[in-house]
């Protein structure tokens, strides 16, 4: 098979795992126009429909699955063995794409991974940013990051951050009308600052646990969001009762602007762990960014 056949067929993968020509274009590095040609020259030399087009969508068809099915490993163990011989080089390079949620990129990720940047130009990173629960392998990530009970059994995964927890706060503005909640189920009394879940759709119920008791609360209010940052201005105008992580919230509790709701019913869980299957973990940039993000507890 020529050079430009295999470059074909690793477009073609691309555009079936991203199913968007704009988004595989963006993620090669070239004119949509071209993509799509290549992917119809592709089809005519095989002689068979590979992806079927619509306006909104691009899926592939039966035969285009079982192509992908059988081209993905292996076009992922040349990619591996070609980033492998990076190794010869003075200085780690290669390339990296992560999926995480703004969260594990603001307090975890990104401040680690800044100064390794810096030492080492020749690594590239892509971090797409959101709070689904994204398949590494089949959207065509190196790696994950997720919450420690949250991580798929098959991937091996590494410590990267400290336990949390979720946090009820309000503004000193917004209490003084308000009784204290003493329960988690007094909150439906309150005005509070929904969360709507990225993958299902539905809103958030706050999780609240005690004594081994768990009570999950489905609050109402003025204001929805699927951001946690973007909460934090409204609870701090006095807007209602917000669910943030403790990592957010703290600096505005020690601070006064925030007042801490139901301490003894917000108990820590595991933090973010990196996962990532297994033939990734020998990659020289995989190795780098592993080493700068691997959590190391503060000794006492």
């Amino acid at each position: 098979m020529s050079r430009t056949d295999f470059n074909d067929l690793m477009w073609f993968r691309i555009v079936a795992e991203e199913r968007n020509f704009t988004r595989a274009a963006a993620r090669i590095g070239v004119a949509q126009s071209t993509l799509s040609h290549t992917i119809k020259r592709l089809e005519t030399n095989i002689g068979l429909r590979l992806l079927n087009r619509t306006t909104r969508n691009v899926s592939p068809t039966p035969a285009g699955e079982r192509l992908l099915a059988t081209i993905a490993p292996r076009l992922g163990e040349i990619e591996d063995e070609i980033a492998a011989l990076m190794v010869f080089r003075d200085k780690p390079s290669g390339s990296l794409r992560m999926t995480l949620s703004d969260h594990a990129f603001q307090t975890v990720v990104w401040p680690r991974l800044k100064p390794v940047l810096r030492e080492h130009p020749d690594i590239r990173i892509e971090f797409s940013l959101d709070s689904g629960f994204r398949n590494i392998v089949e959207n065509g990530f190196d790696a994950g990051v997720r919450l420690g009970e949250s991580v798929e059994k098959d991937m091996i995964a590494a410590r990267i951050g400290p336990d949390w927890r979720m946090v009820a706060v309000a503004s000193p503005a917004y209490l003084p009308s308000r009784d204290m909640p003493k329960h988690p189920r007094d909150l439906v009394d309150h005005d509070c600052i929904n969360m709507r879940h990225e993958t299902r759709g539905g809103l958030y119920a706050w999780e609240f646990e005690k004594d081994g008791k768990e009570v999950n609360v489905r609050v109402d209010g003025q204001l929805t969001f699927n951001n946690s940052y973007a909460m934090v201005d409204a609870v701090l105008s006095g807007l209602g009762v917000a669910f943030l992580p403790n990592t957010i919230a703290d600096p505005y509790i020690a601070s006064g602007d925030l007042i801490l709701l139901l301490d003894d019913w917000s108990p820590y869980f595991d933090g973010y762990f990196l996962y990532y299957p297994s033939r990734r973990q020998n990659l020289p940039v995989f190795k780098v960014v592993l080493d700068a993000l691997r959590h190391r507890p503060a000794r006492s």
